[in-house]
């Protein structure tokens, strides 16, 4: 079992010194950020430490390539994104790996919203292009949820006629998305990955994407193993990510199928939790 965050620092297995870790994955919302969506302001001076030591940091998130770019754009050469849940992965500004959507399987999720719209279901869909993200509904309380991950979207007319790579398809659910826009997307969930990535989100993507699929394919693009990698997640997007690697991290405070899935316990978002478990184990 995951030991407490009171006790990471006697958590069974960790070494008492630095360990060969070359790489920090890390998912963003409820993991690395603050439940105010802070960076926490030691990331940055962190950030250059492991550049000195050789030690390549991810963020892997379910917002886009753009948004990350933007919040990390003073640090990101040489940075690897894993971004939309793992369907995008980009490196100074190339394409590493992506993992595109059939386009007549994003029109069908834009004609089941506007279904669960007309069945009084608050709900918005997001489809995810490599250039940008595309949104039909424009009220201000659901382009206010989209600009908070997307900072490339647009407004269009009809969803189901996009022009662009579309990777992921994204619902916000201004209820609890757990219980009631996932169970309308069963029909999907027997031919794609239908994951609730967070308390409003849901997406949907091939069944070969996810962050860990993404995760082993940089592993071995880098060569570096399991065993060299470190990652941090919160939430049901993050199980496979925490599979690829022997130091796997659930947040003290992530949902509880992520808790049993990791191998150890870090302190919550909102206690600083990555930076002092990195902190901890490279002995920075």
């Amino acid at each position: 079992m995951p030991a407490s965050p009171a006790s990471l620092l006697a958590t069974p297995g960790l070494p008492a010194g630095p360990a060969d870790i070359r790489l920090v994955v890390t998912d963003m919302d409820g993991t690395l950020l603050d439940d105010e969506k802070r960076i926490p302001g030691g990331l940055w001076p962190m950030l250059a430490e492991l550049r000195r030591r050789g030690v390549l940091f991810s963020p892997a998130s379910g917002r886009q390539y753009a948004t990350l770019a933007r919040q990390f754009a003073d640090v990101a050469d040489g940075m690897v994104f894993i971004a939309e849940n793992g369907t995008y992965v980009v490196r100074d500004g190339v394409e590493l790996s992506s993992d595109v959507l059939d386009p007549a399987v994003a029109g069908a999720l834009a004609r089941t919203v506007r279904r669960l719209v007309a069945d009084g279901v608050d709900v918005g869909a997001v489809v995810c292009g490599k250039r940008s993200a595309y949104v039909e509904r424009t009220d201000e309380a659901f382009l206010a949820e989209v600009r908070r991950y997307y900072v490339e979207h647009r407004v269009v007319d009809d969803l189901t006629a996009v022009d662009d790579d579309v990777i992921k398809v994204a619902l916000f659910d201004f209820g609890p998305a757990e219980r009631t826009t996932a169970p309308a997307l069963a029909d999907f969930a027997g031919t794609h990955q239908v994951v609730v990535s967070g308390e409003h989100w849901v997406d949907v993507m091939n069944r070969t994407a996810n962050k860990g699929t993404a995760l082993r394919g940089l592993q071995r693009e880098l060569g570096i193993t399991p065993a060299q990698t470190m990652v941090f997640g919160d939430y049901l997007n993050d199980l496979e990510m925490l599979d690829a690697a022997d130091w796997s991290f659930a947040m003290a405070n992530a949902h509880p199928d992520v808790i049993r899935r990791a191998r150890h316990l870090a302190p919550s978002n909102n206690d600083n939790g990555v930076l002092r478990t990195v902190a901890r184990i490279l002995d920075l």
